[in-house]
């Protein structure tokens, strides 16, 4: 029944949020239209992001945290927290927190997404 899935962000900030994950992952977007669409591809993964069209932005006016986490499992923790800071100077990480499942970080992009950057054990 479902042939693909895939994970979108609507933002108003599309510029500055298709810049962050540009930079982070990597990768231009492709396919990209200017100032509409943008989708970066993950293993596994598809990432889009879109600026909402003029009759739906009130619906992605943002007013506090987004509840949407992106989880990145990486293989080293700090060679990850180190490309971040690299990318993004003065960008504001949290504290490594080590749970059951192994050692992570979180970090936001410019609408408010939680990323956390993952390590497992």
């Amino acid at each position: 029944m479902i042939k693909t899935a895939w994970l979108t962000l609507g933002t108003k900030q599309f510029t500055e949020v298709v810049d962050f994950y540009r930079d982070v992952l990597q990768q231009k977007p492709k396919p990209f239209s200017p100032e509409r669409y943008a989708e970066f591809h993950l293993p596994g993964l598809r990432l889009g992001i879109f600026r909402p069209q003029a009759d739906h932005q009130r619906e992605f006016a943002q007013s506090a945290q987004s509840g949407f986490s992106l989880c990145l499992e990486v293989e080293d923790l700090e060679t990850a927290i180190a490309h971040f800071q690299q990318v993004n100077p003065g960008i504001n990480l949290s504290q490594i927190q080590t749970a059951s499942h192994g050692r992570e970080i979180y970090v936001y992009d410019p609408a408010g997404n939680r990323l956390i950057l993952h390590q497992s054990v």
